[in-house]
């Protein structure tokens, strides 16, 4: 098998369009097209079905795009290895964060990180903690910060710090005519809630069903701004990271409901897959996050 076949093979794949993957290789499109069908050929079978609106991978293809996903993951683990022969001066780090580490904690590190090795590129993507994960076992990211359970055997799991989700109206809720309120009360409330996948939710939600309850969601959004500006608009009750209300508190946007009883708070996890290089990138960051002084 051509290496450099795979290659184009992985771009359109990922891109789902050989126009567009041919401008991501800078390679004509007539030479893409004439590769793929090389690779077809080898392989006596079809890759992709073509549409007027791109291309799709037939099973042939799925199947191969895994292959071609952990031979270019272990590309640029080589790399990255080869890289730190002279030390921390040169390289990249890429890490996945869930939306209230990745908007609301991270920053304050990496910034810490840069000033130690300025050499260092940081990709940071930031994701729901479902999305983190897969893309950690994968092979795509070096690390991964979440906040929701980790149920995979291909991860490393280490707790370094502690969250509190705190329910949040508008200050003119009528909620808020007695407190504490009961758990029932709380619930019997519209909720806008994160999107499925989001660790938040996920946390938030078997909480409440330990208890007997549930949540009633009018609205998910894939965005903790998003959720802040719905519920001080009057959409619905918001479950929020206490690291991401401080302004809105503060500034009386929102408030705070007390709930007699009843607090959820939930480990932040620092993960690393088992299967992968740790870096020295990774081992140079490890301790910046741990250092739960960091994080107040």
């Amino acid at each position: 098998m051509n290496i450099n076949h795979l290659a184009i093979f992985y771009a359109v794949y990922q891109e789902g369009s050989i126009s567009i993957g041919a401008e991501r290789l800078h390679i004509s499109q007539p030479a893409v097209s004439k590769q793929l069908k090389e690779l077809e050929t080898s392989f006596k079978t079809a890759l992709f079905d073509r549409g007027p609106k791109g291309v799709r991978p037939t099973e042939a293809g799925k199947l191969l795009s895994g292959y071609a996903h952990r031979i270019f993951a272990l590309e640029t683990e080589a790399e990255t290895a080869m890289a730190e022969l002279d030390g921390l001066t040169r390289g990249k780090l890429t890490i996945g964060a869930s939306l209230t580490i990745g908007n609301y904690l991270l920053p304050i590190i990496l910034s810490r990180f840069h000033m130690q090795y300025p050499g260092v590129v940081i990709d940071v993507e930031i994701a729901n903690t479902v999305t983190v994960q897969n893309k950690l076992i994968e092979g795509t990211l070096d690390l991964g910060l979440t906040e929701g359970y980790v149920e995979s055997a291909d991860l490393e799991v280490e707790i370094f710090s502690e969250d509190e989700l705190v329910p949040v109206a508008p200050p003119e809720h009528p909620i808020f005519e007695s407190s504490p309120v009961s758990l029932e009360r709380l619930c019997r409330e519209d909720f806008v809630l994160r999107e499925r996948g989001s660790g938040t939710r996920e946390v938030m939600e078997r909480a409440i069903a330990e208890q007997g309850y549930s949540l009633h969601a009018v609205m998910s959004l894939g965005d903790i701004e998003a959720v802040k500006r719905a519920v001080a608009a009057g959409i619905g009750i918001g479950i929020i990271s206490g690291h991401a209300l401080s302004m809105e508190l503060a500034a009386g946007i929102l408030r705070r409901i007390d709930v007699e009883g009843f607090t959820v708070k939930r480990p932040l996890h620092f993960l690393t897959s088992r299967k992968r290089y740790r870096s020295k990138a990774v081992q140079a960051l490890t301790p910046l996050i741990m250092n739960k002084a960091y994080h107040s």
